[in-house]
């Protein structure tokens, strides 16, 4: 498998603020300008320097404990979501597949060789959930990231491994290109991705795509999933895909 193709070289200090951020909106509270140079490898004069602009243009903001996301970062996500077109159908799909099926819901969106779990139901407090909003590193081990990647030309879906690499998570993670594409056969002649214990091993997947919009972005391809204990999977798989089917077939219509 090749190797995951390096970052483009971007200026210093547009790296050091993103770098920031990403700090910040990992964190579990509020994080201290010194603590953020130590992370950083920089002076505290730096971090000064980047956090300025960070705090007066909204995307941080500065507490008595530190630095924490500041509501610029909300416009963006919103922005987002709306350009994956996620708009409040698929916003009411959510938590209507979660009441269905006791599962937690997923709207996750390909576009331009990047995989993004767009919204969940999972409580934004539960922080320790093994599949959270944001970019998707495990696409090949997940149910969304396989229904996704299932949709895209051969070209394109190894181009995408290649440049992410195929990490073992668990004993039954797939991690060759062959073994890969004989998955994608299956899911493709399913119209459904499963993956039991590939990413985490406690949990089950299940997704399915969602159809384009007539007015949806070029060049995207939406999925719905959901995932669950995978004992209470096993009991329960039948009547699990037949909700994940009926919730997809009501976004098409």
């Amino acid at each position: 498998m090749t190797r995951p193709a390096p970052r483009p070289a971007v200026p210093q200090s547009v790296d050091r603020a993103l770098e920031i951020l990403d700090a910040v909106a990992d964190a579990p509270g509020p994080v201290g300008a010194k603590v953020l140079a130590r992370r950083l490898g920089c002076s505290l004069s730096t971090v000064y320097h980047l956090l300025g602009p960070l705090t007066a243009r909204g995307h941080l903001v500065r507490t008595g404990a530190g630095y924490a996301p500041g509501p610029r970062l909300a416009a963006l996500h919103r922005s987002h979501r709306r350009h994956l077109g996620l708009g409040p159908q698929i916003a009411e799909l959510l938590p209507r597949l979660r009441r269905a099926t006791g599962a937690e819901a997923y709207f996750t969106a390909y576009r331009d060789g990047r995989i993004v779990m767009i919204d969940s139901t999972v409580p934004v407090t539960d922080v320790a959930h093994p599949f959270l909003p944001g970019p998707e590193t495990r696409a090949h081990a997940t149910a969304h990231g396989k229904v996704l990647l299932a949709a895209l030309p051969r070209t394109a879906r190894r181009r995408y491994l290649a440049e992410h690499g195929m990490a073992r998570f668990t004993d039954r993670t797939i991690t060759t290109a062959e073994r890969f594409e004989a998955e994608v056969a299956q899911v493709r002649g399913q119209g459904l991705a499963v993956s039991m214990g590939e990413a985490d091993p406690g949990f089950t997947c299940l997704a399915t795509t969602l159809p384009q919009p007539a007015d949806g972005p070029e060049g995207v391809v939406r999925a719905l999933s959901v995932s669950l204990p995978t004992a209470d999977f096993r009991r329960r798989h039948g009547e699990i895909r037949a909700a994940l089917a009926r919730a997809a077939a009501t976004a098409s219509l």
